[in-house]
């Protein structure tokens, strides 16, 4: 794992609580990085490193220029505040090949615009797509491939 802190939503920290302690020699470094997790209900925890966070205050605290690299998986609600709150400079989004009609829209209603610049992507053996983007700058609207 290269050094990054998590930043987690409480499902998905429920999640990992169960399985990475106990399985940390297949994602090295998982147990000493902090998680922070947003949560309403959950006040601590016996997973080394773990800090709970009230709600976007907390979050935004986070975020300063000398505070670690922070990185946020799953937590699908906890990205659409990110999103709503423009609080997001890079992503890597999967592209899953199968459509299954219903389900969570990462884009939902209130997602501030904001522009993002390819840097990297690749096609797993499984033909998942995953594209890596940062933040660049102004939103430029034109025709594809313009």
């Amino acid at each position: 794992m290269s050094p990054a802190d998590l930043l987690l939503g409480r499902k998905t920290f429920d999640i990992f609580t169960s399985y990475w302690p106990q399985h940390a020699d297949n994602w090295p470094g998982i147990n000493e990085v902090n998680k922070y997790v947003v949560s309403r209900t959950h006040k601590k925890s016996d997973w080394m490193n773990s800090v709970f966070l009230k709600g976007l205050a907390d979050i935004k605290k986070l975020k300063k220029p000398q505070a670690a690299y922070i990185k946020v998986w799953g937590s699908t609600n906890l990205v659409q505040i990110l999103l709503k709150d423009d609080l997001l400079n890079e992503s890597w989004l999967n592209n899953y090949p199968i459509t299954l009609g219903k389900g969570k829209k990462l884009f939902d209603k209130g997602t501030t615009p904001a522009a993002f610049t390819l840097t990297e992507s690749f096609v797993t053996p499984g033909k998942v797509i995953m594209a890596h983007c940062k933040r660049a700058g102004k939103i430029n609207t034109g025709t594809v491939g313009a």
